[in-house]
């Protein structure tokens, strides 16, 4: 599931080369003395090599961290602990970590927040959480005047049990829930008699999370529902992520009666999308093999599925508008256009492209509504049944991400959830008749955002492609060469980077520190063209967007190298990596959380690796390993250079990226770093990719991150 973080090829080629025949022991470098408030801190545990390789195609690449693979080897249990014990002292030496935390802490504790809204049987299903409460509950209350009810509290014990998703019953007489502990994501799904509050005896395990998404849909009648499941393990064994299919489940049998009724032998990494209508017992199913290519799309009928669009059609993204599945198909229409399907499981075109690029459909009334985005600028516009335009909803023009959208056929408003880089999370009734929006609820921040300063400059990759990037900033923070500035993105999956509210960010902001968001290739910003050239083969152009934003900032004076700072994580992560190794001298820091740097052995070794074949590609075809070979950041640490400051963060429970990716890449730059900054290595024993992270470790993460960039960057936190 989705990982929610060079120069001329001539020369890339030849860097492969000397990467893949380095002897496995590095020669020995001078002594470095890290150096924080004046006192000398103690260098990293040394890490042992030990001789492995690989041969790919003939080409053999050394491997001499590869031991720390083993997570049950005592010696790695050993270096974990030893590491996360420099790591912490040597952060606890910051003097800016402090001041920064407590006001991280301020910043984070907002009112109420909700998300998730979903309507069904007249009633709104939401998520809600009250800072600093660990984890959020759900909720039910009666739309729009009702008294909210909790459903689920999941905060007993320590905040570790996270609720991964949730369904209403067509009549909202039932709420199927999802449970997963510790960050693991491994779904436990229960089902909840809404009225009475009573928990029904139904406990579904091995629900899909981690590799493959989880996914419900509701028979017509209530008494049953087909879900996500992986295969049920043999005793005393692990459940294998893989092969999910999906079964059925009659409410009150037990689990070994579910019968599987879509699915068998579909694919070792199949990934099943559940597109329900709200309120109603229509189901279709997105089926991927594996993540970030186009999906299948097939009608449920009864327990029968038909297929009635193929891969060819590249559909992202699905919705039931009035009995009809809506889909976005960009087969030959690089930002989207819209076809319907109907009983007869033949497609009839609906919408044709237009300006922007399709992100979500949603029913309202007898028509529809379609978010759309183009860059950092999202929108949504209103069509009618014949696909008319209506109007663009009155929503800001620029810096405001769209976010879910609760809506049903047959009803003309609905609840649309959004954000902006200065606004909290707000949730508004749009009236389609009139075309009014009505704030219902929003987020009060603990500080006032509207002095932030949003301005935009562009970046211009190696090919030529422009790469926007939105920079914030207080008043009086203008370009002076020098501003301490962290530039984030993300870069692949099909994911955009979209204006989001910056919360415990602002703390950054308020010392003079600049924040900037680059929408580079990889993401789905400017429709699947954007992404598939950050794909397998192209996989260099995300690299070199990124670049290019930093370049951008540099060269509009509002920061120099040695005052810029980089953040990404998950597939963000891999891009950290692959900044560290290919412009070491152009990043005084770097912040990788939950990253991939061996990419070499991601696929062959880890269970989410074949999964993520669609892409990057796989290195079993000659081409695409010397492609990834070329860019993959661990094989590209080169011994006696001066790496900048680097902080590294996983999960030891993380399903999505294996923590050995942190470990190995961590050891490797302390070996071969000759600068004076720090490489540390934090692991967190009981946490995962994220999904799912109790408030106080996001909190934390925030402050961590903001500390080290703020003493590497020279930010001035006394002011």
């Amino acid at each position: 599931m989705r990982l929610a973080f060079v120069f001329a090829a001539t020369l890339l080629a030849a860097g492969a080369t000397r990467a893949a025949q380095l002897p496995p022991t590095a020669p020995e470098k001078p002594p470095r003395n890290v150096a924080l408030i004046g006192t000398p801190q103690p260098l990293p545990p040394p890490t042992p090599q030990h001789a492995a390789a690989s041969t790919f195609h003939g080409v053999t690449v050394n491997d001499p961290y590869r031991w720390l693979e083993n997570p049950d080897d005592p010696a790695v249990r050993q270096w974990i602990a030893a590491q996360n014990a420099y790591a912490e002292a040597v952060l606890a030496a910051m003097p800016q970590g402090k001041a920064l935390t407590a006001r991280v802490q301020q910043l984070a504790i907002t009112s109420t927040t909700r998300s998730g809204p979903m309507l069904a049987g007249g009633t709104l299903f939401y998520l809600q959480q009250t800072p600093p409460q660990p984890q959020p509950v759900l909720i039910a209350q009666a739309w729009p005047g009702g008294a909210a009810k909790t459903l689920v509290d999941p905060n007993a014990g320590h905040g570790s049990t996270a609720i991964t998703a949730y369904w209403p019953s067509p009549r909202g007489r039932y709420l199927a829930y999802g449970t997963a502990e510790g960050g693991s994501e491994l779904t436990t799904i229960h089902v909840l008699d809404v009225h009475s509050g009573k928990t029904l005896p139904d406990t579904l395990p091995w629900a899909g999370g981690g590799t493959t998404p989880q996914g419900l849909a509701w028979d017509a009648d209530e008494r049953g529902f087909s879900y996500v499941r992986f295969a049920p393990p043999a005793a005393g064994q692990e459940v294998e992520q893989f092969h999910a299919t999906l079964v059925h489940h009659a409410l009150g049998q037990p689990t070994a009666a579910d019968r599987v009724v879509f699915g068998r032998g579909y694919s070792p990494t199949a990934e099943y999308v559940l597109v329900n209508a709200p309120g109603k017992a229509q189901a279709a199913v997105l089926a991927y093999d594996g993540d970030g290519g186009p999906a299948e799309v097939y009608l449920q009928h009864g327990d029968t599925f038909q297929r009635v669009l193929d891969r060819s059609a590249n559909v992202r993204a699905a919705a039931w508008v009035s009995g009809r599945l809506y889909a976005a198909s960009f087969r030959g229409a690089p930002r989207g256009r819209i076809v319907a399907i109907g009983k007869d499981g033949k497609a009839v075109p609906v919408l044709a492209e237009r300006e922007g690029a399709i992100q979500r459909i949603a029913p309202l009334g007898d028509g529809f509504l379609v978010v759309r985005s183009w860059g950092p600028d999202w929108w949504i516009e209103q069509y009618r049944a014949d696909a008319a335009f209506v109007r663009r909803v009155p929503l800001p023009a620029h810096g405001t991400g769209i976010g879910e959208i609760a809506s049903e056929s047959g009803q003309d408003k609905a609840l649309i959830g959004y954000s902006g880089w200065t606004v909290p999370a707000r949730w508004a009734e749009y009236d389609g008749k009139n075309g009014t929006l009505k704030t219902v609820f929003e987020v009060k921040p603990a500080a006032d955002y509207s002095r932030v300063v949003v301005q935009r400059i562009d970046g211009t990759s190696k090919d030529g492609t422009t790469i926007p990037v939105t920079v914030l900033s207080l008043p009086g923070v203008t370009p002076n060469g020098a501003r301490p500035t962290i530039l984030y993105s993300y870069g692949g999956f099909d994911l955009p980077v979209k204006p989001g509210f910056i919360g415990p960010n602002l703390a950054w902001l308020e010392h003079g520190g600049v924040l900037a968001y680059a929408n580079i290739r990889g993401g789905n910003e400017n429709g699947q063209a954007w992404h598939a050239q950050g794909q397998r083969l192209d996989k260099q152009n995300v690299f070199d967007d990124f670049h290019a934003a930093a370049l951008a900032l540099v060269d509009a004076r509002w920061t120099d190298r040695a005052h810029l700072g980089i953040l990404g994580g998950s597939n963000g992560g891999l891009l950290m990596g692959a900044q560290v190794v290919q412009h070491p001298a152009d990043y005084r820091a770097v912040v990788a959380r939950v990253g991939i740097y061996d990419m070499l052995r991601h696929e062959t070794v880890f269970a989410n690796g074949p999964y993520n074949i669609p892409e990057y590609g796989s290195i079993k075809d000659p081409a695409q390993f010397k492609a990834t070979l070329a860019y993959s950041p661990l094989q590209h640490v080169q011994a006696n250079t001066a790496y900048p400051a680097v902080l590294l963060t996983t999960g030891a429970n993380d399903p999505r990226v294996a923590p050995w990716q942190s470990r190995k890449f961590a050891a490797a730059l302390q070996d071969a770093s000759n600068s004076q900054q720090p490489i540390l290595l934090l692991t967190r024993m009981n946490a995962g990719h994220g999904v799912g992270a109790p408030f106080s470790q996001r909190v934390g993460d925030t402050a961590i991150g903001l500390a080290f960039f703020a003493h590497e960057l020279g930010l001035d936190v006394a002011h």
